[in-house]
């Protein structure tokens, strides 16, 4: 690659690594907790300014997209000559809560990492993309290269959204950790509510009391049942099988009293070929079974929230461009992979911008410690440029 090549190789690649260290520290300092996880959470209005600011001050037309008051993600483009594809590189400004780590949002360097929350999940990754943003300058690019800095992937992904409904791209890369590995898939989820309803009364009067809890367990041994089902059943090469299992469940109001109500939330994975209407259908044949052991079981099932599965074949030209930049920069190839986590990729993938997924190495993602590898991000900065020449074109 260009960039990277010629006399002062090595003083280059010390530069990239300063900026790249000093970067992401940057950004980890800068709190952008969802508030919709955790309420005194600041959100991204604070770190959406500072990006929008560095991408202006290296060249990039900037515009800001806010589909919700204070919840602001960043659009920048680097325009091409013309003639070539456009290429967006995506990552999530928003992190979960610090929960159990101190100094969170303190970056500590040491031994080639960088610790704090978000490092890994995922503000290296953007550290990387806004490098790519300011390199891709010499590289003569026809098509424009898109650098969308999103919020609320960590909820309800308003961000990404939003940003595919205002701006148009032929290729993405969701640049989420994925250990120097090719994505091609990952899972989906549906959220779902289960009632059950009883009749209250003193607890001394099971003439007449109803437990709506112990109407409950009939449902929960179900949905056991289904799970492993699933496990059992049919597999997707890259992503397994689909899981359900039940997350929160409430009921009752004291000790001598015949509960009222129950609700069980049920939180089904899905890969691709099941949906959240599918989920729906399977929680309703479970109540459907246990009311034949109970005639007089008042349930139902609701579907909350909905998020699909997604992939991309092997076949796909993006695949097939990020699968050879990785391999020049890597030296072999990459391994491809699906992971069982939810991703914006699906939502790209889902209007037709087909969508790989690359991104570094670390761990701790919404751990009490968490750490990206910098040798990693430097690695994807190269992979992401020369995926871009090999998408957009060159002059």
């Amino acid at each position: 690659m260009e960039i990277l090549a010629g006399p002062g190789l090595e003083s280059r690649d010390m530069a990239l690594s300063d900026d790249l260290e000093h970067l992401v520290c940057e950004l980890v300092a800068i709190e952008s907790v969802n508030p919709d996880l955790v309420a005194s959470g600041s959100g991204e209005a604070g770190i959406a300014d500072f990006v929008a600011s560095w991408l202006r001050g290296h060249g990039l037309s900037v515009h800001i997209v806010e589909p919700v008051p204070g919840r602001r993600s960043v659009v920048g483009v680097r325009r091409g000559a013309g003639g070539g594809s456009s290429l967006m590189l995506n990552a999530h400004m928003d992190t979960v809560g610090a929960g159990g780590m101190p100094n969170a949002f303190v970056p500590v360097v040491k031994e080639g990492r960088v610790y704090g929350r978000g490092a890994y999940d995922m503000k290296g990754s953007l550290a990387a993309i806004m490098i790519v943003a300011r390199e891709a300058a010499t590289l003569g690019l026809r098509g424009d290269l898109i650098i969308a800095a999103v919020a609320d992937e960590e909820v309800a992904s308003l961000g990404t959204a939003a940003v595919l409904l205002r701006r148009e791209a032929d290729a993405a890369i969701v640049t989420e950790p994925t250990e120097l590995r090719l994505c091609l898939a990952h899972k989906g989820f549906a959220w779902l509510e289960v009632e059950t309803l009883g009749v209250a009364a003193h607890g001394s009067r099971s003439d007449i009391g109803v437990d709506a809890v112990a109407c409950m367990g009939r449902i929960l041994t179900g949905v056991a049942e289904l799970n492993r089902r699933l496990h059992e059943g049919r597999r997707h090469p890259l992503l397994g099988t689909g899981s359900i299992h039940a997350s929160l469940v409430a009921g009752g109001q004291e000790w001598s009293t015949y509960p009222a109500r129950c609700v069980a939330k049920l939180e089904r994975r899905t890969v691709p070929g099941e949906d959240g209407a599918g989920a729906l259908g399977e929680i309703e044949d479970l109540i459907a079974g246990a009311r034949k052991e109970d005639p007089q079981l008042v349930a139902s099932a609701t579907l909350l929230l909905e998020r699909p599965p997604s992939q991309l074949g092997t076949d796909s030209f993006v695949t097939a461009a990020v699968e050879r930049a990785a391999t020049e920069c890597l030296g072999e190839k990459p391994e491809v992979i699906g992971v069982a986590y939810w991703m914006d990729m699906a939502l790209s993938n889902a209007v037709g911008v087909p969508t790989v997924a690359f991104g570094p190495a670390g761990e701790g993602a919404h751990a009490d410690v968490e750490w990206v590898d910098l040798a990693s991000l430097e690695t994807c900065v190269r992979v992401y440029l020369r995926a871009a020449e090999l998408i957009c074109g060159r002059g």
